[in-house]
């Protein structure tokens, strides 16, 4: 096994396309990496240049240490699993499987081999002499996958292998998928634009932007600590609800206004928070994640008041969507990027109850009853809140992620926001 390296790469198309800008990060031997970001954020791009299959307009590729540049493909050892399985129809599955080892003249006996034990490690024993068109799509990405695992690589790298399977295959594969990387211990990076696909199955997370790597950690420091805007609205599910802040100091000391509604912040928060404590006076982006919200007694007077407008029965939870006196954070420059409903659940327009009024979502325990019309007193978990820069989206909390602060492996995030 190898590690890989990507050292102030990027790659530019034309005289001003850049679909990836400065990209350094390394992905240590054994480790299983998710590049994560919206559709044209330059993961692909990033994966196909470390494949060999892009040349790189600047920097450096490494693999286990050696400088892979002017390498071509087919002699950088590795194993890429696509999209679309790109199965070879005519043959069976044993022949599919064993066809990268046949080229490279690989003895017969050997061969064998190695495909039936890649067959028995992903279910596939039984179905070695039939043909792609009789597979199920789950079980064509598993000869996909075993194509790769014969050849005994130094790393895998993974193109959105599950899209297009079912919700139940794809929840099924990237289980299997992540069992069998940690019990081969193959470098893996894996492509998607899947934040739950990202933070089930990485060992580190690498969320990119418009090109730019915005945070690379480990998925419970990136969901905790997300370094912006960015990656506290595209990590998490429902998504994180965000509204503007004042911040103001007080005679019972700093709180932070929401509407009419003030939430008294610790004295130790603002004490471990400089940048926070710099911020009193100024409007803020503050966020909170919809399992940090609870519903308040009727009496407590500190709660802040909506209305549910919509409320989702799923069984194990409730989510509702509760109309609350705020003003939405929806500035385009923070939001440019995101998918389209991701975008919409983090910046929600402001309601038909006319001005200052916003949308927040709370995912509530699976005994409340609380239907469309009820009203809520809520009480937002302090410890949780976030806040962000309003102009640049940056965190005002110190996280390991920030780019003066090294991250899980020491090394620095660049941060730089795409050009626009």
């Amino acid at each position: 096994m190898a590690s890989l390296e990507f050292v102030g790469v990027s790659k530019t198309y034309g005289k001003s396309v850049d679909a990836v800008r400065d990209l350094s990060l390394t992905v240590d031997d054994g480790e299983f990496v998710v590049l994560v970001g919206p559709s044209g954020c330059g993961k692909t791009t990033a994966l196909r240049m470390l494949a060999g299959l892009e040349e790189i307009t600047a920097g450096e590729i490494r693999i286990g240490g050696t400088r892979v540049n002017d390498v071509p493909p087919r002699d950088r050892d590795i194993a890429m699993v696509f999209q679309n399985y790109a199965l070879y129809p005519h043959m069976t599955v044993y022949d599919n499987i064993a066809y990268g080892l046949r080229v490279r003249h690989v003895p017969k006996t050997e061969r064998r081999a190695r495909v039936e034990h890649a067959a028995t490690l992903l279910g596939l024993t039984g179905e070695l002499q039939r043909k792609p068109s009789q597979l199920s799509g789950g079980q064509r990405q598993r000869v996909a996958m075993g194509r790769a695992i014969v050849r005994r690589p130094e790393a895998f790298l993974m193109d959105e292998p599950l899209s297009n399977l079912d919700a139940r295959l794809r929840v099924q594969m990237r289980t299997e998928i992540a069992r069998l990387q940690r019990e081969l211990g193959v470098t893996t990076v894996y492509v998607t634009h899947d934040q739950v696909e990202a933070m089930t199955m990485a060992d580190r997370v690498a969320v990119l932007r418009g090109g730019v790597l915005q945070q690379f950690d480990t998925p419970q420091r990136v969901y905790a600590n997300p370094v912006n805007l960015f990656v506290a609205i595209f990590i998490g599910s429902p998504a994180m609800n965000v509204v503007e802040g004042e911040l103001s100091r007080g005679d019972a000391g700093v709180v932070c206004r929401i509407g009419s509604h003030s939430i008294a912040l610790p004295d130790r928060l603002l004490a471990a928070e400089p940048a926070l404590a710099r911020a009193i006076g100024r409007t803020v982006a503050v966020g909170i994640r919809p399992e940090a919200i609870s519903v308040a007694t009727g009496d407590d007077k500190d709660a802040l008041h909506g209305t549910v407008v919509v409320s989702e029965e799923l069984g194990s939870e409730v989510v509702a969507h509760i109309e609350i006196e705020a003003t939405p954070v929806s500035d385009e420059a923070i939001v440019e990027g995101l998918t389209d409903d991701v975008a919409a659940g983090m910046a929600p327009r402001a309601s038909s109850g006319g001005a200052g009024k916003t949308v927040i979502v709370a995912r509530l325990d699976a005994e409340s009853h609380v239907p469309r019309g009820t009203s809520l007193s809520l009480r937002f978990d302090t410890k949780k809140l976030h806040f962000f820069d309003r102009d640049d989206g940056s965190t005002l909390r110190s996280s390991p992620g920030r780019p003066d602060l090294p991250n899980g492996h020491g090394e620095a995030v660049d941060l730089a926001q795409p050009a626009t």
